[in-house]
């Protein structure tokens, strides 16, 4: 039977903007307030997703979130027709009507945490949606991530849905960008590498003192365990708070995985080799670590070209390839490491770069804009088939980015009524062509 490794880029909602909801995410700051183009940002992840689908990638789509969220407007206290809740929000709390607008749900590294069949006890592919706590704009949106993920992964044969974790900063859970799976091949049981940025229930345990550590211990362990992974398929390793302080709000900042290669900044974790002997002794396979060091690429240029935020990919052909955001290209240092790096003999062989610049702006490259998901070929048949990318979806969804989306968008044309109409419309001929049903809740 053949395995692959699946990517499910999430849509680029119609409310794409930059608010500088972030805090952390050094890109998400300095970009605060500038116009955004939310057509040019849902095509260019089209285009990502196309590309991959043509390389001989199984390649899906996952539907953005319902933005502006009234619901929790409303929930806070904001009352009347939409249009007042809207106009009373901007006047008194207009931050938080930016989070009740953001986009962020196009980052879908974010969406859940999954594990393949191959690594379950019970031969099902697991997911749990991520509760994203540390911020108020990701918070209120993993009851709609279950549901899309539940319409899009909906044979129960095959998958099994969890709920989030409970809603508190001791179990901080960012999803799918801080886990890494290592495998020999797709369809044999490997290693899940989970990255924790701090122990929540330990007072005395180092963490960073600038920005927060989204990921705990605890939520990654409670992952785990709902999950049915065995001790031996698991390792726990913590990121570096001193890199945290620099910007490296998410593991899938500062290192990347695919199969039995792990590439990273030689600053991304704590205790380091300890833990890459623990991976080798249970990978029983041979590991190939791929270290960027400090002299070679510097962490403060790491995070502005997300090298790391890239995806790695294994082609029909076997070769790793490394699919970056044309940021890569345009940094000197991380373009010649990158012109190296395909010469030293590791699995990596390629290096193809992607116009994603609407999404790095706000913080997040190709490696945030995917759900990995490994499975064998029955579970490719159960996925809901109108998700995946073929000529004709992209074709559908082009026009449909077309005939909804804005050419600009400013911050303060979230309170707009229109944009209420606009994107409610179109996220309900969404769920048509993609034969979602009712995922969200004004339908």
């Amino acid at each position: 039977m053949k395995h692959f490794e699946a990517n499910f880029d999430g849509l680029v909602g119609p409310t794409h903007n930059y608010a500088g909801l972030s805090f952390g995410n050094v890109a998400s700051l300095n970009n605060a307030a500038l116009t955004s183009n939310p057509k040019a940002a849902a095509k260019q992840g089209l285009q990502k997703a196309k590309a991959l689908a043509d390389l001989g990638m199984v390649q899906g789509v996952l539907a953005p979130q319902e933005r502006p969220d009234l619901y929790t407007l409303r929930r806070i206290g904001f009352s009347g027709s939409d249009a007042e809740v809207l106009q009373k929000a901007a006047q008194q709390a207009p931050a938080l009507l930016n989070a009740c607008c953001s986009a962020s749900s196009m980052w879908t590294a974010n969406a859940a945490t999954v594990s393949p069949s191959a690594d379950t006890r019970d031969g099902k592919v697991h997911f749990t949606p991520a509760n994203l706590v540390d911020k108020l704009h990701r918070s209120i949106e993993p009851i709609t991530t279950g549901n899309i993920l539940q319409a899009t992964f909906n044979n129960d044969r095959h998958f099994k849905h969890h709920q989030h974790l409970p809603e508190h900063t001791s179990f901080g859970d960012e999803g799918a960008a801080n886990h890494t799976r290592l495998c020999s091949e797709y369809g044999h049981a490997g290693v899940e590498l989970f990255v924790y940025g701090q122990e929540a229930t330990n007072p005395s345990a180092v963490k960073p003192t600038k920005y927060p550590a989204r990921q705990t211990l605890e939520a990654s362990q409670a992952v785990a365990r709902l999950h049915q992974l065995e001790d031996e398929s698991c390792v726990f390793m913590q990121q570096n708070p001193d890199v945290i302080d620099q910007g490296v709000f998410h593991n899938d900042v500062i290192s990347v995985g695919n199969q039995n290669v792990l590439f990273y900044h030689e600053q991304a974790f704590l205790n380091t080799d300890a833990k890459f002997d623990e991976i080798r002794r249970k990978m029983n396979a041979d590991m190939h670590f791929v270290k960027v060091a400090t002299s070679q690429v510097s962490i403060d240029d790491a995070v502005r070209s997300y090298l790391f935020n890239t995806q790695i990919i294994t082609l029909p052909s076997g070769e790793m390839a490394i699919i970056a955001p044309t940021n890569c290209q345009e940094n000197p240092a991380v373009f010649a490491y990158l012109n190296e790096l395909i010469t030293l003999g590791t699995p990596i062989k390629q290096v193809r770069y992607y116009d994603v610049k609407q999404s790095m702006q706000n913080g997040g490259g190709p490696a945030c804009l995917r759900l990995r998901v490994a499975m064998n070929e029955q579970e490719v048949e159960a996925v809901n088939q109108n998700t995946l990318m073929n000529n004709t979806l992209f074709t559908r969804l082009n026009t449909w980015v077309d005939k909804y989306y804005r050419d600009q968008l400013t911050v303060s044309d979230l309170a707009d009524p229109q944009l209420i109409i606009e994107s409610r419309t179109a996220l309900d001929e969404l769920t048509q062509i993609l034969k979602l049903g009712s995922v969200y809740q004004f339908q």
